[in-house]
């Protein structure tokens, strides 16, 4: 059993469902089909594309704020 501690810490914890109804957006945008919970069984390339939308929709809303 590991004894590590996650790194998957949000700077603001009250943000947490936000942030997860944000990464069940991005995955249904690039057809991964995610769901509530435990998700180990997808690929690296699944769980890489979701997080690369989410990346991708974070610089969007940025560049759209500085204008």
């Amino acid at each position: 059993m590991s004894n590590t501690k996650s790194s998957n810490n949000l700077v603001v914890p009250s943000a947490r469902e936000a942030m997860n109804k944000f990464k069940m957006e991005a995955a249904n945008e690039v057809g991964v089909n995610l769901k509530q919970g435990y998700n180990g069984d997808l690929t690296s390339r699944e769980a890489g594309s979701v997080g690369g939308q989410m990346v991708k929709k974070m610089i969007e809303q940025y560049e759209n704020n500085l204008k």
